[in-house]
């Protein structure tokens, strides 16, 4: 497939003239011109580009790609490296950030839903940077907050840290992949009993023991590695390509 269709297919796809980022999402660094092998991995870290080498693939997708607002512009060091092993084999790197978080399909929102068994109920407003951020859903059946942290332990490999913001079971929930931490205050507006991210921050803690809410942080990467190998499958299937997921371990 032609790489400036893949590119705008999947643009459409997750309507990422919706959004309003951190960074460019789609292509950040133009390949060869057809791509077959496509390698995904959360982060476009050197390991994952050595990776995508070896399997001699077309282009890597990644969640996390390059050229964040505010990071020093200079091509040096790490990111000279980095650039040069994309340049030097003809890779293309092409990146979804907020849009994939938030698509309600594909997205890792989604995913983690599916991963922990969450029925998805709709979604919290009120964001002005990337509409549907924070999801909404219920548990099947309530759940005292130390068990759905073990839950979250068994399924996603990690131990999360867990604010008992009070006592009661867990029958709402709202969550936002990564670094969400900061949508703790969003998602009190939809009247739910607890709150999943990846990240925690000094604040976060007293706000959720002062609002009487759950929170549970249960690392960055273990809660967005389900939205990339989604997006691949789907790509796979619809553009007749080839698509491996790369998992570089990382414990945060």
């Amino acid at each position: 497939m032609r790489l400036t269709e893949l590119v705008a297919y999947t643009d459409r796809l997750l309507a990422v003239e919706q959004f309003n980022d951190y960074c460019p999402n789609g292509l950040q660094v133009q390949g060869r011109a057809e791509v077959q092998t496509l390698v995904g991995g959360v982060t476009a870290c050197q390991a994952l580009l050595e990776a995508a080498v070896e399997r001699r693939a077309d282009a890597i997708l990644v969640h996390h790609g390059y050229f964040w607002k505010g990071e020093n512009p200079r091509v040096v060091g790490m990111k000279q490296r980095r650039l040069a092993t994309l340049l030097r084999h003809d890779l293309s790197l092409i990146a979804y950030h907020l849009p994939l978080d938030a698509h309600p399909e594909l997205g890792n929102n989604a995913q983690l839903a599916r991963v922990l068994g969450l029925t998805i109920t709709g979604t919290a407003g009120g964001n002005p940077r990337a509409p549907g951020l924070v999801m909404l859903g219920a548990l099947d059946l309530p759940l005292p907050g130390a068990d759905f942290a073990a839950v979250l332990a068994a399924r996603l490999g990690r131990e999360p840290l867990h604010i008992a913001g009070n006592a009661k079971p867990i029958r709402r929930l709202a969550w936002c992949t990564g670094g969400g931490q900061s949508l703790i205050e969003l998602a009190l507006t939809a009247d739910v009993d607890g709150f999943l991210t990846g990240e925690a921050s000094e604040q976060t803690v007293h706000i959720a023991r002062e609002q009487g809410i759950h929170f549970f942080a249960a690392g960055h990467h273990a809660t967005e590695r389900y939205g990339i190998p989604a997006l691949g499958a789907h790509l796979a299937t619809q553009c007749q390509l080839d698509f491996t997921f790369v998992d570089i371990d990382n414990p945060v």
